[in-house]
């Protein structure tokens, strides 16, 4: 049997809310960690919102958050680029996250700037209906100039109001299919993004990860990549869940919830 956790990471869309509000019990639950001071951090492959809108989305829902508790892929993506000294990103991004890219020259995608200078580096993210043949057009002659490619998410789909929705994952494989060249994900399911979230829960260097448990609704992004990093996976029955899915993968959770309100 799996150690009781000491530290949690939390998905959020379709495992703390869905687009009908928080799922019953998850406010309490996050209030509880905290009373009993229990370390946790709120990961998302969420890329159409910055960072500041997660935030104001969670306390809308009545969680109790701060910023520093919010890990997104456009933040790990921000990290990667200033580590590799990049300098004109062309983002691919929704235009409402582009404040999340302070500090880097923007030019062509989603930015209202007329491209001025090669990128650097090709940004990806959910763009949903907004994907146009023009932009998957421009982001394939950056890439064919030498820039490289970044996506935020390599996932299949999500969940909404009106069912399963592609994400950004299709629009990523077209890309390198096209361009005869491998993304690097900094989203989940990657160990690049999951230790850049369990470095801020305070575990100390060396810290055994086993102790930690991710908690989300995707059998793959959530579960796989948190047990790959050597953390437990507990899915959720809520969100994109679906049996069949979990079943094809192959993938074997460590614990299986009806929902959040059950961790503890």
């Amino acid at each position: 049997m799996a150690q009781p956790p000491t530290a949690f990471l939390f998905d959020l869309d379709g495992t703390l809310y869905t687009s009908h509000g928080a799922i019953p019990g998850a406010v309490e639950l996050l209030r509880t960690l905290r009373r009993r001071g229990v370390p946790f951090r709120c990961v998302t492959n969420t890329t159409g919102r910055p960072r500041s809108g997660v935030v104001a989305r969670l306390r809308g829902y009545g969680f109790e958050v701060e910023a520093d508790e919010i890990r997104t892929p456009l933040i790990a993506a921000v990290a990667l680029a200033r580590e590799q000294r990049v300098r004109v990103i062309a983002p691919f991004v929704a235009p409402e996250t582009l404040e999340d890219l302070g500090g880097f020259v923007l030019t062509g995608g989603t930015t209202a700037a007329t491209p001025t200078a090669p990128p650097d580096l090709v940004l990806v993210g959910d763009l949903g209906e907004r994907w146009t043949f023009g932009l998957m057009q421009e982001a394939f002659r950056y890439l064919l100039d030498g820039a490289r490619l970044v996506a935020l998410s390599r996932d299949r789909y999500w969940m909404t109001a009106g069912g399963l929705t592609l994400d950004a994952g299709p629009f990523v494989a077209g890309l390198e299919y096209a361009a005869g060249t491998a993304a690097t994900v900094v989203g989940k399911p990657s160990r690049e993004f999951f230790r850049s979230a369990l470095s801020g829960l305070g575990l100390g260097e060396g810290a055994e990860f086993r102790g930690v448990a991710m908690v989300g609704d995707d059998i793959r992004s959530d579960i796989e990549g948190a047990q790959q990093t050597g953390c437990q996976g507990w899915l959720v029955r809520t969100g994109k869940y679906r049996e069949a899915a979990v079943r094809e993968s192959g993938v074997v959770p460590d614990r299986i919830l009806d929902s959040v309100a059950d961790v503890l």
